[in-house]
C-alpha cells in the first residue's frame, strides 16, 4: 500500500515505520530538525516490541512530491490541525482515507471540511511514544494499537485492506465497531492521563498509588463521561471501572502522557483541546468540571511553551 504519515512524529512515525518495515511504500512528512535527522541518519524506533531502523526512508516536507496515497495517518499536534489538513490535500485522491490519530475529540469535525467527509475517518491510537531526539522515536508502553472506522459504521474496502495489511505486519490494527464511542472513551482516558501526569508532574504510578490522587484521576474521567452522556454518546457502562483497574494494576508505573513530556521540555501544550475543551463543553451543557478546571488553571501559563 501507499501510506503517508502526516507527520513523522511520535505516533505517525511509529506506525508508519512498522508498515514500512513490512514492505509498504510509506512516505514520512516531516520538517525542521526531525526532517534533517531522518534524511541524514534514517528513522529509528526503539520499542519493547523490537527496534526498527529505516536507513533511507521516503521523507519530505512537500506532500506535492508524493501525490495521492491509499492511507494518510494524520497525527499532528492539535493546534496544527487545519494548517496540516490543508497541506495534506495533494496526498488525497478519489479513494484515499485520512485516518485521524490525534488527541482531542473533534479532529474529524475539523479535518472533514478541508479534505472532505468522504475521505476523513475517525481513529484512535493507543500507544505511549515520544520523540527522544530528532529521528528517534521511543515507545514506552507494552500496548501499541490503532482503531478506526466510519461514523456511519458502514463497511469500507479501503479501510479493511489497511487493517489486513497492518495485521499481516503484526501490528494491532483493526476497524472499530463504533468509532464515535471509541473516540469518546479514549478522550476520557487521555484527558485524565494528560491532566494528571502534567499537573502533578509525575508518572502515573505514584498517582495511582495515592488514594487522593487516584480519586482526582477518576474525577477527570467522570467529567468527560458526563459530557459524552449529555451529547447522547453511549459509552460502555463498565468503561470507567475497567480503566481504573488498568491504571492501578496493568499500566507501566513510569508512563506519562505526551503532554507531560512536552511540559518538561518547554514545548507548547495541547491543553486547550484537552482539559480546556472539557471546560468549554461542560459550560455548554451546564456540567461542572472542577477537576479539569484545576488542570487548566495550573497549566495555563505554560500552554504556549517556553
Amino acid at each position: 500500500m501507499r501510506i503517508a504519515a502526516m507527520a513523522a512524529g511520535a505516533v505517525g512515525g511509529y506506525f508508519g515505520a512498522r508498515m514500512a518495515a513490512a514492505g509498504h511504500d510509506v512516505f514520512f512528512i516531516a520538517r525542521g530538525a526531525n526532517l534533517e535527522a531522518i534524511k541524514k541518519n534514517g528513522l529509528k524506533i526503539e520499542s519493547v516490541h523490537g527496534d526498527v531502523h529505516l536507513p533511507k526512508p521516503n521523507v519530505t516536507d512537500d506532500p506535492k512530491s508524493v501525490g495521492p496515497v491509499d492511507i494518510v495517518l494524520f497525527a499532528v499536534k492539535l493546534w496544527d490541525t487545519e494548517a496540516a489538513a490543508a497541506l495534506t490535500r495533494p496526498l488525497v485522491g478519489p479513494a484515499t482515507r485520512v485516518i485521524t490519530l490525534q488527541n482531542g475529540i473533534d479532529s474529524v469535525e475539523r479535518v472533514a471540511p478541508i479534505l472532505g467527509a468522504e475521505h476523513t475517518i475517525g481513529g484512535a491510537a493507543y500507544i505511549a511514544t515520544v520523540i527522544a531526539s530528532p529521528g528517534l522515536i521511543k515507545q514506552t508502553s507494552q500496548f501499541a494499537k490503532m482503531r478506526f472506522g466510519r461514523a456511519d459504521m458502514q463497511p469500507d474496502a479501503a479501510l479493511q485492506a489497511f487493517a489486513d495489511a497492518g495485521n499481516a505486519a503484526k501490528i494491532d490494527i483493526g476497524i472499530s465497531t463504533d468509532i464515535v464511542r471509541e473516540r469518546w472513551e479514549k478522550f476520557a482516558f487521555l484527558t485524565a492521563m494528560s491532566g494528571a501526569t502534567s499537573a502533578l508532574r509525575s508518572p502515573i504510578g505514584p498517582i495511582a498509588a495515592d488514594p487522593e490522587l487516584r480519586t482526582f484521576f477518576r474525577s477527570l474521567m467522570e467529567e468527560v463521561i458526563a459530557i459524552a452522556k449529555a451529547k447522547s454518546v453511549a459509552l460502555d457502562p463498565a468503561y470507567l471501572e475497567e480503566r481504573m483497574k488498568f491504571v492501578t494494576t496493568k499500566i507501566e508505573p513510569g508512563m506519562k502522557a505526551s503532554m507531560a513530556h512536552d511540559l518538561e521540555r518547554g514545548n507548547r501544550l495541547e491543553l486547550d483541546w484537552l482539559a480546556g475543551r472539557v471546560r468549554e463543553l461542560g459550560r455548554a451543557f451546564n456540567i461542572p468540571t472542577p477537576a479539569n478546571d484545576a488542570v487548566y488553571t495550573v497549566l495555563k501559563l505554560h500552554r504556549m511553551g517556553a
